[in-house]
C-alpha cells in the first residue's frame, strides 16, 4: 500500500492501528475512541487526514479527530446548498 506523504508525519504512525479502529464507537469502546481523538488533536497532519477520510468516504475508525458519525455530518453539511448559490434547475415537464 502506498503511503500518503502527510501520513508519514502523523502522530499515530507508530501506534497500534486498533486504537483508531475500535469494535464499536459506543459503550465500553467510547474510551478508546476518546483516546484516539486526543492523539489526533495534537497531530500535525490532522487536517489532511480528515480531508482524506472525507474524500474517500472512510466509514470506519477515527480519522482527523472525527468518528464515522461526525464525518457523515460533515459530508451532509457540505452537500447542503449554500445561501446565494444558483437555484436548482427545474425538472423536465415542470415537475
Amino acid at each position: 500500500m502506498m503511503m500518503l506523504d502527510w501520513s508519514r508525519r502523523a502522530a499515530c504512525l507508530d501506534l497500534d492501528p486498533e486504537l483508531f479502529f475500535p469494535i464499536s464507537m459506543e459503550g465500553p469502546c467510547q474510551s478508546q475512541v476518546e483516546q484516539a481523538k486526543k492523539i489526533c488533536n495534537g497531530c500535525p497532519v490532522r487536517e489532511p487526514c480528515l480531508a482524506y477520510a472525507l474524500s474517500t468516504r472512510q466509514a470506519h475508525g477515527v480519522w482527523g479527530g472525527t468518528d464515522p458519525d461526525e464525518r457523515r455530518s460533515l459530508i451532509a453539511a457540505s452537500a447542503v446548498p449554500r445561501q446565494g448559490s444558483a437555484p436548482a434547475r427545474p425538472l423536465p415537464g415542470g415537475r
